[in-house]
């Protein structure tokens, strides 16, 4: 297999890029490097297309190991054969290469192992062979192989246990099993079958049937769980008479043979004990791993919309981490998120000191001007923003407040990370620290939370783990490094993101600022121990220096290109003084003039290499977050009873499932927009229209206070 040539026809690129794309990866460069620093290499591929096609190169690169280590299990046995060995070059996914392998692959004590044993393949075979008319019956051939030692002790055992060497040899073939499989999928269906007497978020699965072909995702992995905790029970469903006259037309050969009663019954005892369970296995397995996939993506995108939301900057933030018995915990951090206070105040049940806890709030933000109040939507979170609302209206400074979510703010609390950050804090300060600082960078502060307890996929708990967290790790790297880190001031969880730094490397630069001071350039980066010249390459251009003498070092040109971009300065006469200036907004307008193509070989660089340049030198040390929308900030407080149909809010995306979306409107319960309810259009799934932590505007459908249900729609809001 030409794995670089299936790669290109598969992700519709030039062989050119596959091939420069898989050199840069086995070389050692990560997907953040070369998607940043390499595009001249790849055609300017983005990280999503890169780790698609990373994985699909591991993919085949375990199938063809695969087919040779078959390959090599069969001439073993000496039985290779031509045929074999072009079935197993053709072979398109591992179960194909494993069908092939099933007739060689030793097998545990069947009964076909036993009559093999018992020496009745020789009578298997003469029935196989089908002949319009043989010398003599089957029971006088079946009468030749009885003996009591072998444990064959009447005509009958060595009948059955001659069919029973055929099912089992029809169950092994690999083409039968191929087109088996695209039977059951093409014409069956998953149905399933109460097993517990009590409702459950199960109930719609409770007597379910529908089309294997047509069945989403969404469904399949609920299907999985709602059996997995005993609720229902689930069987693939499909009339056996289509497989079955498959099967008759493949391996009988001729109608009239006396064999065919025989072969007949050892094709049906092989579909309905061989082939159908190992099959109905095979396609839940992998509809299983298909509705991952697919959730798995789902959960990549929601997430990096989350951790790439807009910060807060330049604001002084109070966390508040609402509770009921052990109070409401505070903290109040600076612009940079440095702790300056905490306190614990008691405005909900049992004590209800909502006096005293609005003074204590009230003298917090006074002393050191706070600007906004990040609450936690957790338990109380209710009474809290009220009580938070109420406060606000009382005093004249313009103070506003957002809910945030608390989700994995309490693994973070109790977690090693969290001690080390704050020994002498509790895990209740430590979580209000944490939603405090997720409003001010959310990228900064969820990169400490496992990406699971973030809480913007679905069914992520059912998936993979060592799957699940390679995607989900990939996306933080994408994001961590799209943004760049300051490296004076990044803790080392976010530091370890950075490509070419692993979680040793990114303790050694936070160990050394502190026994060194700040870094003052980029190439001080070179002195912390375990970081070598591969990793300064891979990390250098994400690290920001904003303090130091060469303001490159604060911009996102790599220091391999410092030359270049001081060349393109000179050239058009610029120097370092005007990077970030008026001065510099012309440079774009001159290379145009001059011709990009003409520019470019001056310089020796790549246009895409160019071009990043020069939108570095125009805007050193921009977040490319500043352009999207900001966090929703609110003075008053609205309760779901005040919710009626036809009322239009504004509210923010906070999960995008595959049947719709959820938004957060201020009420405390986010509302569900169902996917027939985002767009007058026809769209296939949510996330052609929505992202984590878009404002949108909805109107509302129904309110059910019971079940604290909000149905929303996106349709004719202005």
């Amino acid at each position: 297999m030409d794995i670089n040539k299936t790669l290109a026809e598969e992700f519709g690129i030039k062989q050119i890029q596959v091939d420069n794309t898989v050199k840069l990866i086995d070389e050692g460069n990560t997907i953040p490097f070369i998607a940043r620093y390499r595009k001249e290499l790849t055609g300017s591929l983005d990280d999503e297309i890169l780790r698609d096609l990373f994985d699909r190169l591991n993919y085949l690169r375990n199938l063809q190991k695969r087919k040779e280590e078959v390959f090599n299990l069969i001439s073993e046995q000496g039985k290779m054969t031509p045929e074999i060995e072009n079935t197993l070059l053709c072979a398109k996914i591992l179960t194909e290469v494993e069908d092939i392998y099933r007739p060689y692959k030793p097998h545990r004590k069947t009964r076909a192992s036993i009559a093999r044993e018992k020496g009745l393949e020789p009578l298997s075979a003469l029935i196989m062979e089908q002949k319009a008319s043989y010398e003599k019956s089957f029971e006088d051939f079946a009468a030749e192989y009885i003996n009591e030692e072998k444990g064959v002790t009447n005509i009958e055992e060595a009948l059955a246990g001659a069919c029973d060497i055929i099912a089992e040899d029809v169950s092994d073939n690999a083409e039968y099993r191929k087109s088996i499989r695209s039977l059951t999928f093409g014409y069956g269906k998953i149905t399933t079958k109460q097993t517990k007497e009590e409702d459950s978020v199960y109930a719609q699965y409770y007597d379910f049937s529908g089309s294997l072909k047509d069945l989403p995702g969404h469904r399949i992995l609920a299907i999985n769980r709602a059996e997995k905790e005993e609720f229902i029970k689930a069987d693939i469903d499909i009339d056996s008479d289509i497989i079955l006259n498959y099967l008759f037309n493949q391996v009988i050969t001729d109608i009239n043979s006396p064999a065919k009663k025989y072969i007949s019954a050892a094709i049906v005892d092989s579909y309905d004990r061989l082939i159908a369970p190992s099959i109905e296995r095979e396609i839940r397995s992998a509809l299983f791993d298909d509705a991952s996939e697919g959730a798995i993506k789902l959960f990549e995108e929601n997430l990096k919309n989350l951790l790439m939301s807009a910060p807060l900057k330049g604001k002084t933030v109070m966390g508040y981490d609402p509770g009921y018995r052990t109070g409401c915990k505070l903290a109040v951090v600076d612009k940079t998120g440095k702790v300056l206070d905490t306190a614990v105040i008691y405005p909900t049940k049992p004590q209800e000191r909502i006096e005293e806890s609005a003074e204590k709030v009230k003298k917090l933000i006074r002393k050191y001007g706070v600007d906004t109040i990040a609450i936690g939507n957790g338990t109380a979170s209710k009474e809290s923003e009220i009580f938070i609302a109420n406060v606000l209206k009382d005093i004249p400074e313009n103070v506003k407040y957002a809910m945030v979510s608390e989700a994995g703010a309490s693994v973070y609390s109790a977690s090693k990370l969290g001690t080390e950050e704050f020994p002498d804090f509790d895990v209740t300060q430590r979580s209000a620290v944490s939603i405090a600082r997720r409003l001010q960078d959310p990228l900064a502060e969820l990169v400490k939370i496992d990406p699971k307890s973030i809480g913007v996929g679905q069914y992520q708990h059912d998936m993979k783990p060592a799957r699940l967290d390679a995607a989900l790790t990939g996306v933080v790297e994408d994001c961590v490094n799209a943004v760049g880190v300051d490296v004076n001031t990044a803790s080392y969880s976010l530091l370890s993101y950075i490509s070419g730094i692993n979680m040793t490397s990114a303790k050694n630069i936070v160990k050394y600022r502190e026994e060194n001071g700040e870094f003052t350039n980029r190439k001080q980066i070179l002195k912390v121990p375990k970081i070598g010249a591969k990793a300064f390459e891979q990390c250098a251009g994400f690290l920001r220096v904003s303090n130091s003498d060469e303001i490159l070092d604060n911009t996102g040109v790599h220091p391999e290109s410092y030359d270049i971009a001081i060349s393109l300065l000179k050239k058009f006469g610029l120097d370092e003084a005007d990077i970030g200036n008026e001065k510099i907004k012309l440079l774009r307008l001159k290379i145009d003039m001059e011709g990009k193509k003409k520019v470019c070989e001056e310089l020796k660089v790549g246009e895409p290499t160019l071009v990043d340049i020069v939108n570095e030198l125009e805007k050193p040390g921009r977040d490319v977050r500043d352009s999207l929308p900001q966090p929703i900030l609110r003075t008053d407080v609205m309760d779901m009873s005040d919710l009626t149909p036809g009322m239009q809010l504004t509210g923010t995306v906070r999960n995008v499932i595959d049947f719709g979306a959820f938004v957060d409107i201020g009420v405390h319960q986010d509302g569900l927009v169902h996917i027939s309810e985002i767009s007058d259009r026809f769209i296939k799934h949510p996330s052609e229209v929505l992202s984590v932590g878009d404002v949108v505007n909805v109107k509302v459908k129904s309110v059910d206070l019971n079940k604290k249900r909000i149905a929303l729609t996106m349709k004719g809001t202005i």
